[in-house]
C-alpha cells in the first residue's frame, strides 16, 4: 500500500509541476503582449492519511500526536499579478496607458457585454468611436460640447465640430478629459475616460485579447455603473491616464527563468520517485523466483 501512495505521490507532483511550467511558458511568451499581467501558479498539499489520530492529555497520561502519511501535492491557484508595467511613449494620441490603480472598461456592441483591461492600444474608428483593436467601444463619459461638459455614460466618441470646422487634434489629460480642436481655433471637452477598480482583481477571468470578465465576481469598487464620483482617474485611488503611452508586460524573464529552473527540477525529482518506486515494485514480484 505503502508503494502505491509513492506513485500516487509521485504522479500528482508530475501532473502539478507540469501546470506549473505551463503557467511560466505563457509569461515568457506574453512578455512583450502590452498590459499583460503574470501569473504564479501555487500548490497545496493533497489530504493525509490518517493511521493514527491525535488526543488530547489525561489526567493519567499525555497527549497522543496524530500520525499521518501525505499522498502528493495538488495545484491549489493560479494567480495573476496585477502589478504596474512599465510605460512607454508611443506618440500616438490614441495609445491610454494607466500610471496606478484601475482599468478600461470596454464594451462589445454586437452582445453588450462588458470587459475590463489594462491595454490601451485604443483607434478611432469609422465612426469616430474609441475602440479597441478588436472594436469594442471604450466607455466613459460623453456628449460634451464647446458649452456643456460630457455627462452621459457611454461610448466614447469624438465630437461634431462647428458648422465650418473640422477636427485638427486632441489631447486627453491625466484626469481623462478629451479636448478637441478645431480648425477654426475653437476648442471642447467632449469626452472622459472613466476607470473601474475591484476589491479582488485576482478574481477576474482572462478571455484572450487582453480582455478580463467576471467584473462582479471582482467586487467593483463603487459599484458596476461606471459614474464621474466613483470612477474618475485621478480621485478615489484611481490611477492618472497618460496619453501618448502604452503600459509593458509586468513578465520579469529574470524572475520567470529562475522559476523555470527551480519547476524543471522539481519535475525531474518527481519522475525519480516515479522510476525507484517501479524498481521496488519489481523486486518485490521477483522475490517468488
Amino acid at each position: 500500500m505503502s508503494l502505491i501512495g509513492t506513485l500516487t505521490s509521485g504522479v500528482s507532483a508530475l501532473r502539478s509541476f507540469t501546470k506549473g511550467l505551463e503557467v511560466i511558458g505563457n509569461n515568457v511568451a506574453n512578455v512583450n503582449t502590452t498590459g499583460f499581467k503574470g501569473s504564479k501558479a501555487n500548490f497545496a498539499e493533497s489530504f493525509s492519511n490518517t493511521l493514527l489520530g491525535s488526543s488530547p492529555s489525561s489526567g493519567s497520561g499525555s497527549n497522543v500526536s496524530s500520525v499521518q502519511v501525505g499522498t502528493g501535492v495538488k495545484l491549489a491557484s493560479i494567480k495573476a499579478n496585477f502589478t504596474q508595467g512599465a510605460l512607454t511613449a508611443t506618440g500616438v494620441n490614441t495609445d491610454m496607458g494607466i500610471s496606478g490603480e484601475g482599468f478600461f472598461r470596454v464594451k462589445n456592441t454586437i452582445d453588450n457585454s462588458e470587459y475590463v483591461t489594462r491595454s490601451g492600444d485604443f483607434r478611432m474608428d469609422d465612426q469616430g468611436y474609441l475602440v479597441t483593436s478588436k472594436g469594442f467601444r471604450v466607455q466613459g463619459l460623453t456628449g460634451g460640447d464647446a458649452t456643456n461638459p460630457p455627462t452621459t455614460v457611454g461610448d466614447i466618441q469624438f465630437g461634431t465640430p462647428p458648422t465650418g470646422a473640422q477636427l485638427r487634434s486632441f489631447s486627453v489629460d491625466p484626469q481623462g478629459n478629451f479636448v478637441e480642436f478645431y480648425s477654426d481655433g475653437t476648442s471642447a471637452t467632449t469626452n472622459r475616460l472613466l476607470l473601474q477598480n475591484f476589491s479582488d482583481p485576482s478574481a477576474l477571468q482572462r478571455v484572450g485579447d487582453n480582455l478580463f470578465t467576471g467584473l462582479s465576481a471582482a467586487g467593483p469598487i463603487g459599484g458596476v455603473t461606471l459614474s464621474a464620483a466613483n470612477n474618475a482617474p485621478g480621485e478615489g485611488g484611481l490611477g492618472d491616464i497618460q496619453a501618448g503611452t502604452l503600459e509593458l508586460s509586468n513578465v520579469d524573464l529574470t524572475e520567470s527563468f529562475a522559476e523555470m529552473i527551480t519547476a524543471q527540477r522539481s519535475f525531474q525529482a518527481s519522475s525519480r520517485i516515479v522510476t525507484i518506486s517501479d524498481s521496488v515494485l519489481e523486486e518485490i514480484v521477483n522475490l517468488k523466483r
